[in-house]
């Protein structure tokens, strides 16, 4: 049974630096494609940044671009997403989101996700 488990998140002042964590269970970190979406109230949950099963180059939104950086530590099983320059309009909740093997891609749709965390607060003050 996959778990994931996100902490880190919190309040910041604009131009701030947070570190958001994913504690992974039932799927190694470094073996599954794995991604950071965010959600406001009454929108979609948008897609942040992730990365494909092999690695490589991160898959990143234009607003990540430049600012955001995801590392996975296989030693702790653990996704971290590095959070800089923040701006007010990156408050949301910040999921993180395992996907399947059989993937060579990382999909931007957060329908195409099964695995969950339960989210962790972002708030970001001008």
């Amino acid at each position: 049974q996959v778990q994931l488990v996100e902490s880190g998140g919190g309040s910041v002042q604009s131009g701030g630096f947070l570190r958001p964590s994913c504690l992974a269970s039932g799927v190694t970190v470094t073996n599954y494609p794995m991604a950071w979406f965010r959600q406001t109230p009454g929108k979609e949950r948008e897609f942040v940044v992730g990365l494909r099963r092999s690695g490589g180059r991160p898959y990143e939104s234009d607003s990540a671009r430049s600012r955001f950086t995801i590392f996975r530590d296989d030693a702790k099983n653990t996704m971290y997403l590095q959070m800089y320059s923040l701006k007010p309009e990156d408050t949301a909740v910040y999921y993180c989101a395992a996907g399947r093997l059989t993937w060579d891609t990382v999909f931007r749709k957060a329908r195409d996700w099964d695995d969950w965390g339960q989210g962790t607060q972002v708030t970001v003050s001008s």
